[in-house]
């Protein structure tokens, strides 16, 4: 028979307080440090463990904070997922985690399940920044976008999209690279992300001559798309909005017998781990993920216990230089 769930009554009769005391003490509130630490070492004794349904009712709060993903097949997001729901952890907190996989109409449907299902706030790396339902579901529950800005939103990590695509360009540009193709994961439906925006004004600016292509985010769909860019009069260097995409570079000039940099020059965007291992090493940009995920959990933290001010925090990139980038001769 399963063991009955011991009762914040039976803490209390163990350690002679009230159960009202033996609440406080258990959330370290209006009772000493001696009492605490008497509470908590009798409820660990008896196995008490806060009844997550009643704390939600009593306190109109579920523990709970939705993560919406804008497409957990991007190595670097199941990256951000993990780390973030480790943060929230720290915090006593839980994420749920949710993929949108890469569709603003379900974007848009799971940000207004996750609301109705009364979570205490929610983290997006949004696929459309720019939809007309943000700013209503701002208002009816605390959001920390990450990426891009999103009217509304209780809070912001925001990337340095314009350094961060000035950087790549920059350096392939010094490197003699003119003619670049540049494949990305945003599609015709979301149209104003403003890295994708950047890079064509960047582009122009450097006297660059580019090619914008959509490349799924996933191993198969980056490859399928590489290849055809590849297959025909094919780009000096080729610069991945997602270092996802630029694995998928690396696969299909391995089938096609061309070597990177030798033949093409390869350059992702986010620095995922897996990036410094591969053959040549992945030349991209480091946004500091760590960094990301500590101010995330931060924002959204504050903001779930009733902060009301709204705060922005900007990333600021780096170049993480390896082997995939040549000088063209």
């Amino acid at each position: 028979m399963p063991r009955k769930r011991a009762t914040i009554r039976e803490v209390a009769q163990a350690t002679g307080l009230s159960p009202a005391a033996v609440s406080y003490a258990l959330r370290g509130l209006q009772v000493s440090e001696e009492t605490m630490e008497r509470v908590r070492a009798a409820a660990a004794e008896l196995g008490y463990e806060a009844d997550p349904i009643a704390r939600a009712l009593a306190s109109g709060r579920t523990g709970m904070i939705g993560l919406l993903c804008g497409s957990l097949e991007d190595l670097w997001q199941q990256s951000l997922a993990v780390g973030i729901s480790r943060g929230l952890r720290e915090k006593d907190r839980y994420a749920l985690i949710l993929d949108a996989f890469g569709d603003p109409a379900r974007e848009r449907a799971l940000a207004q399940q996750l609301r109705d299902q009364r979570v205490d706030g929610m983290i997006v790396q949004p696929i459309d920044p720019a939809a007309a339902f943000w700013p209503e579901l701002c208002e009816s529950l605390p959001v920390v976008a990450i990426g891009d800005s999103i009217a509304g939103t209780a809070g912001e990590v925001v990337f340095d999209n314009r350094s961060g695509v000035t950087l790549a360009l920059e350096h392939l540009r010094a490197l003699g690279h003119r003619r670049v193709a540049v494949l990305t994961s945003t599609q015709a439906s979301t149209p104003d992300r403003p890295a994708d925006v950047y890079v064509t004004a960047e582009a122009d600016r450097l006297e660059l001559d580019i090619e914008v292509n959509t490349a799924p985010l996933g191993l198969a769909g980056a490859t399928a798309a590489a290849h055809e860019l590849l297959s025909g009069d094919k780009p000096s260097a080729v610069f991945c909005f997602a270092d996802s995409i630029a694995y998928g570079v690396y696969a299909a000039a391995q089938e096609l017998g061309l070597s990177i940099p030798g033949d093409v020059s390869v350059m992702g965007y986010d620095d995922h781990p897996m990036s410094g291992l591969l053959s040549p090493g992945l030349t991209t940009v480091d946004w500091d993920i760590d960094g990301i995920v500590r101010a995330a959990v931060r924002l959204i933290s504050a903001a779930a216990d009733g902060g009301a001010r709204r705060r922005r925090v900007m990333q600021k990139p780096t170049l993480r230089e390896r082997g995939s980038v040549a000088r063209v001769p």
